[in-house]
């Protein structure tokens, strides 16, 4: 990738630009939705759900999350071996961190200095200080954004681009790091990445290995490793802290570890009437913040299960689009948008009813809905 323009701003300065306030557009009500083969995030209103931007990304934007101050969007574009950074004031790419390989997943540690990233190429947790990277990387690199063929897949946009990400590459191969990353050896394809909010402790899935690695970020080592269900994906955590819920894709279930024991406590599996068992792939989830009611999407079952935490008990099936991937709240808890990946749409379901009041198009494979407000 091209970089242009040297940064002469002081540390101070810099890391202002990138997560103080400033001007904020908090409470705005816009929905904002990756699209993998789009190649961009897409801005909706709130209320009528029309798209007002797309915001073109890196290559394979998926994942999404605020920075703690809600004035930035990070996107792990994942075939763009970057995380781009979207303004939510001026809705534009504003800033890029080049050279993460593949990210898929990420977090950010509680007081928000660092980022955890699932690198599933490498088969690394990679652990980023941010003000770190910022201060030492010598370029702000070029924004490019990812072409696109009518297959979706993204294409290089000249061959000079071409040339100059084979020589980034080489370097990279000669020793060359990125500021501020330090890396950590996990099992084949990790992907679901949480931060233990006590800050000792991030957890990590294997979905080769179908286990939850608890990585100390003190000693940046594998603290523990707790075998789960097969092809482990996400995460919820109960707000006492006591128990981590892993969905597994592969087994249609949900793993409960008791992480004072570390081992897993019970299972949940999931049999929504008229699909068989491999259909049902559960991968997203959320849970709400009294702790009571967890949501799972099913995948390719295209439902979400809502299941009772205190007695771990299904207590229904809402029917959304299809494969049902991840599942957002809005800030009241009162709104459930769950993005289907293969009917390119996202499924509005009104908790209270936990019936889906609105469906509506967005780019092509979605993967992930953040609310801002």
């Amino acid at each position: 990738m091209r970089k242009s323009g040297l940064i002469r701003l002081p540390l101070a300065a810099l890391v202002l630009a990138l997560s103080a306030p400033g001007v904020l557009a908090k409470n705005t009500g816009l929905v904002f939705v990756s699209s993998e083969k789009d190649h961009a995030v897409t801005v909706l209103d709130g209320k009528t759900y029309e798209v007002i931007k797309q915001i073109r990304t890196a290559a394979r934007p998926r994942h999404l999350l605020f920075n703690p101050e809600r004035t930035r969007i990070y996107a792990a574009c994942g075939d763009g071996d970057a995380i781009d950074i979207i303004d939510v004031d001026k809705l534009e790419l504003v800033d890029r961190i080049v050279g993460i390989d593949d990210p898929e997943l990420f977090d950010f540690s509680p007081d928000g200095k660092l980022m955890y990233i699932s690198l599933e190429d490498d088969a690394k947790l990679g652990i980023l200080d941010l003000e770190e990277y910022f201060a030492g990387r010598e370029e702000k690199p070029e924004l490019t954004v990812a072409e696109v063929t009518d297959e979706g897949e993204a294409r290089e946009e000249d061959e000079e681009e071409e040339e100059e990400e084979d020589e980034r590459e080489e370097g990279d191969e000669e020793g060359e790091s990125v500021p501020g990353l330090t890396t950590v050896e996990v099992g084949e394809e990790p992907e679901g990445v949480m931060a233990n909010p006590d800050g000792k402790t991030v957890f990590v899935t294997s979905e080769v290995a179908n286990m939850v690695h608890v990585v100390d970020v003190g000693k940046k080592a594998i603290a523990a490793n707790i075998v789960v269900g097969n092809r482990p994906r996400r995460f919820a955590l109960t707000p006492d802290g006591k128990t981590l819920w892993v969905t597994n894709e592969l087994s249609g279930s949900v793993s409960l570890i008791d992480l004072g024991t570390g081992k897993v406590a019970k299972s949940v599996e999931f049999r929504p009437r008229g699909f068989r068992p491999e259909d049902v792939t559960p991968v997203g989830m959320t849970m709400t913040r009294d702790g009571k009611t967890a949501f799972v999407a099913l995948g390719r079952a295209n439902h979400v299960a809502v299941v009772d935490v205190g007695s771990q008990q299904i207590e229904d099936y809402v029917l959304v689009g299809n494969r049902a991937w991840n599942a957002t709240f809005t800030r009241d808890e009162s709104t459930l948008f769950v993005v289907n990946g293969l009917s390119d749409d996202v499924s509005v379901i009104d908790v209270s009813s936990r019936k889906v009041i609105k469906s509506f198009p967005v780019g092509r494979v979605p993967h992930t809905a953040l609310i801002d407000d």
